[in-house]
């Protein structure tokens, strides 16, 4: 006889127990409410794409960790992120869409990579991004932070930064010291300054070729003072190229609009040494950090971006965007108890006929309830009161509403406070009330 089959999930993937999935649904509503009211549009694109389609644009490790297969004839793999879709979405529906086209999308992606703390192989994502048609205005540049900057205000997980600079300050930096070629190769160690430390970074620099000025680049990147400062130190500096200038301008412009959107100052600041170590951003750059838990990296980043879907269009289509990687951002904050369940339901009140007979009168009073927005269940096993109670203690629900004959005869239920185990009769009319007013 075959013996039974262990129910498992593979590495890399994630399943909740309803407590968390309550608490991450939560969560990622409170990210989509605030996306929809800086007017961004919802958009769904398929899980699984044609390969040729989606990996145009892939290529080194990006393309090892697709998860690649076919069907019949056609070549398929499961999207990698949600970036390259909406690049095929907006060249393929341009003529449809209205440019700047604003859109959010909040979906699972799907990387072959290593699973460990904090990284998974099946995550979500929740995406921004403001499209324009040749052209985008610079102030996008700035109402990207102000909707994170709203989204962790209502989130209310700790204090945090937006930390933003520009690729051009960066690229006009290097061109000035004879580095063009090797300015990619530069920014990816840069972007690890405050991971690896600053011997390290010298130490690939001068790996790299660039150990005579491997000190001048690491001051540079070190400029401190406030906002105001660092762009006064910048201008400073006198570097005869236009990109470094055109990109000092574009810093402070962005960071003018941030203040116009009510971006608290406390709560963004300039910072050199982010680079985003994607080779397609091309002006803006954002990283977002919780003060108090720096280990935990970057919990949102992105930028601006000259040309998002050049692969599959002649069309100029620029862009500035950000993504919060909920599956990872969620798993850390569970793990350094920053946040916690509230409930392990979304029931607020349990209604408990005695009988069967009282059903109808049960499912009188549940669309009552649910009419008002209150959720409401009803509990249909023929099993004893402590059972019933029992299940409701362990559900977690707040609210027993027993109905017996006394309670049919008199248009009333009895209502239990699971909490404080207080219990009175109430009329059926009323209940919404004493619900809705322990809410």
């Amino acid at each position: 006889m075959q013996g039974k089959v262990i129910p498992r999930i593979p590495s890399g993937f994630s399943e909740l127990l309803p407590e968390n999935q309550i608490l991450f649904n939560k969560i990622k509503n409170t990210i989509s409410d605030v996306y929809e009211s800086f007017g961004f549009l919802p958009l769904d694109t398929p899980v699984i794409e044609l390969s040729e389609v989606l990996l145009a644009k892939a290529g080194g490790e990006t393309e090892k960790q697709i998860y690649r297969f076919t069907k019949g004839d056609n070549d398929l793999s499961l999207r990698f992120d949600l970036t390259v879709p909406l690049a095929r979405y907006v060249a393929q529906h341009s003529a449809d869409l209205t440019f700047p086209f604003k859109r959010y999308q909040i979906s699972k992606v799907f990387r072959g990579e290593r699973p460990q703390k904090g990284r998974f192989r099946e995550f979500y994502q929740c995406d921004i991004d403001i499209i324009g048609a040749d052209s985008l205005d610079l102030i996008y540049d700035g109402e990207i932070p102000a909707v994170i900057y709203n989204i962790f205000k209502k989130l209310g997980i700790g204090d945090f930064k937006i930390r933003i600079n520009n690729r051009k300050i960066l690229n006009g930096f290097f061109s000035s010291l004879g580095l063009e070629e090797k300015t990619s190769d530069i920014l990816r160690i840069i972007d690890k300054l405050e991971k690896i430390g600053t011997e390290k970074v010298r130490l690939e620099l001068e790996t790299l070729g660039a150990d005579s000025v491997a000190d001048k680049i690491i001051e540079f990147v070190s400029i401190d003072g406030t906002n105001a400062e660092k762009l006064q130190k910048l201008r400073a500096l006198d570097i005869s190229s236009r990109e470094f200038s055109d990109g000092v301008s574009e810093l402070e412009s962005v960071t003018e609009y941030m203040r116009l959107f009510g971006i608290e100052e406390s709560c963004f600041e300039i910072d050199l040494t982010i680079a985003r170590g994607l080779d397609y951003y091309t002006g803006t750059v954002y990283e977002t950090v919780l003060k108090d838990y720096p280990s935990l990296g970057s919990i949102c980043s992105g930028g601006r971006y000259e040309n998002l879907a050049g692969f599959y269009t002649k069309q100029k289509l620029p862009g500035v965007g950000v993504s919060i990687g909920l599956t990872r951002l969620f798993s850390q904050l569970i793990d350094c108890g920053i946040i916690k369940p509230e409930s392990k339901t979304l029931v607020k009140a349990l209604i408990v006929p005695m009988d069967r007979e009282n059903t109808g009168y049960a499912l009188g009073v549940a669309n009552t309830l649910r009419a008002a927005g209150i959720s409401a269940d009803v509990y249909y096993m023929q099993k004893g009161m402590k059972q019933k109670m029992k299940y409701a203690d362990r559900s977690g629900i707040p609210y027993v509403l027993i109905i017996g004959e006394d309670e049919i005869k008199s248009g009333t239920v009895t209502l239990k406070n699971m909490k404080t185990g207080e219990q009175i009769r109430s009329e059926t009319d009323k209940l919404v009330n004493i619900i809705k007013g322990d809410n």
